[in-house]
């Protein structure tokens, strides 16, 4: 099912996607893990199916154990579907790539490297000209607000700022989707909202197609074009929200819009009856 809602007076509406093949598709998907001593089956997943088309940002919002971040594993082949395709402009999944950049739920950072070395390590690596991933890495700094700190040390910096050099991290090698898992979980209430707002402004400069993993139903509705809701495990798609609020969002504006309430009341509803 899907909720279509019109946004209120002063809103710019999001503009539709242009009907092209879809970047990320998953048809009728399972995944199903099996413990090594006992044999147990757990199914995480079962019959998910839905696409992304390019430049969206997709959440994935459902309750805690649903498999969430199951599809970022298989979307970045760290698993593969027990049933199911799995597509990436129409050819299957069959390895990591950079195309598919992840942002875990913690920063994970090297802490022996500052955080200009932890950023573009995975360039450093691949044997990228200084003069090519520099610019890139100047640019994400200033873009994430790290300007100033580029020869701190992980421990030196907030936990905020350090998930901030972990999206630079993943965003250097200029990936076409962008996965990420719940990456602002841990942050207290004020600094969350800074880190939203902030990818907001950074997505819109790179427009790289993201899919956001988020128990949060204020997060996805402040961040995403299309919202979907799994159930609980396994995880399918329940509902599908397409967002009727214009990208350049204030997170004031949407609380005091009666359509935000509205959808956000409807999704508790949705959450709650899984």
């Amino acid at each position: 099912m899907t909720i279509q809602m019109t946004a209120s007076p002063g809103l710019r509406p999001v503009q539709a996607a242009p009907l092209t093949e879809p970047l990320i598709v998953f048809e009728d998907v399972a995944k199903r893990f099996v413990e090594g001593r006992t044999g147990r089956v757990t199914t995480a997943l079962e019959h998910l199916t839905f696409s992304v088309r390019e430049g969206e940002f997709v959440c994935l919002l459902g309750p805690s154990g649903c498999g969430k971040s199951s599809v970022l594993d298989l979307l970045c082949d760290f698993e593969r579907p027990s049933e199911g395709h799995i597509r990436v402009e129409s050819a299957p999944v069959k390895a990591p790539g950079p195309d598919r950049g992840i942002v875990f739920q913690e920063a994970l950072l090297f802490p022996w490297l500052t955080v200009l070395d932890n950023i573009t390590f995975a360039p450093r690596l691949a044997g990228v000209p200084a003069a090519i991933y520099r610019p890139r890495a100047d640019r994400l700094i200033a873009l994430m607000g790290l300007a100033g700190f580029e020869s701190h040390a992980p421990y030196e910096l907030s936990g905020g700022m350090r998930q901030r050099a972990a999206i630079a991290r993943a965003w250097i090698s200029e990936p076409r989707m962008l996965m990420m898992d719940e990456p602002f979980g841990a942050l207290d209430a004020q600094t969350r909202l800074s880190m939203q707002e902030q990818l907001l402004v950074a997505r819109e400069a790179t427009s790289a197609t993201v899919l956001f993993v988020t128990h949060d139903i204020e997060e996805a509705l402040f961040l995403a074009d299309r919202i979907l809701v799994l159930t609980r495990r396994p995880g399918r798609v329940a509902r599908e929200i397409v967002v009727p609020f214009g990208r350049q969002r204030k997170y004031e504006a949407l609380l005091a819009d009666p359509i935000f309430t509205q959808i956000k009341r409807e999704v508790l509803k949705e959450l709650r009856s899984r």
